[in-house]
């Protein structure tokens, strides 16, 4: 994937920018399809973004589900400076006209920690009533296909959020749910990382073609459906000149 995308924009006749714009897209496309009761109405996000260009997904994501009339929270796990360009460009575009919560790279704090809890707590137990209550759409734009390492640190977010999953929250995960290794479909592991934990999603987005991971594993059961979409690879992927 990682070539094809970048044999794509050596051609100069899509941008890393462009195809950042329409993964987002599908994302969003796949999810209004997926649960057509959100498709109409405002109904509210979480969309937890990282540090590479699966976060750089998740703000487009999350500029589009605000322009549905959503309310929208975005977590973000990292710092501007050290985002890829394209990713840095759509964070810039989100942060001109609303707030980002911050998860400080390597390590939250106690207080962004119980910052994002309770956020997640407030989504699931809001004020109104049961009868008045609609899901609350999860994003994990966390880690993508090029996850090297264990999710360290991350077991409390990782329970929360699980804590809630089913009836409150409905997950969705960008390319590969968080803590998956997209080339042998079981949670990433290393020295010292402990009991592997990852996300668990209810339907996975991936694009132009599907991952190992997605088929072998516990792929099959921690990705729930698997959606795939075009985002226009083909031409690179089988050596034609047609885009």
């Amino acid at each position: 994937m990682r070539i094809i995308e970048q044999s794509a924009i050596d051609s100069g006749r899509v941008s890393g920018l462009e195809l950042m714009a329409r993964a987002g897209a599908g994302v969003v496309h796949a999810v209004l399809e997926h649960w057509p009761d959100m498709a109409h109405g405002s109904h509210r996000a979480i969309v937890l973004s990282g540090p590479g260009n699966n976060g750089g997904d998740g703000f487009v994501i999350a500029s589009d589900l605000r322009a549905r009339g959503w309310q929208v929270d975005v977590v973000f796990f990292g710092t501007a400076e050290t985002l890829p360009e394209d990713a840095r460009q759509m964070y810039r575009r989100w942060v001109s006209d609303d707030h980002v919560h911050v998860l400080s790279v390597p390590k939250p704090t106690a207080e962004e920690s119980a910052h994002f809890c309770d956020l997640v707590h407030r989504c699931a137990n809001p004020a109104a009533a049961r009868s008045d209550r609609h899901p609350v759409l999860f994003v994990d734009a966390l880690f993508g296909i090029g996850l090297s390492r264990p999710l360290c640190g991350w077991d409390n977010f990782i329970l929360q959020v699980e804590a809630a999953h089913g009836e409150t929250f409905r997950i969705v995960a960008v390319d590969v749910p968080s803590g998956l290794d997209a080339d042998t479909g079981l949670y990433v592991t290393g020295e010292g990382a402990g009991t592997a934990l990852g996300f668990r999603a209810d339907v996975t987005v991936t694009f132009h073609a599907l991952k190992r991971g997605h088929l072998e594993g516990i792929g099959p059961r921690v990705c729930g459906t698997v959606k795939l979409v075009d985002i226009g690879l083909s031409a690179w992927d089988t050596g034609t000149d047609e885009a």
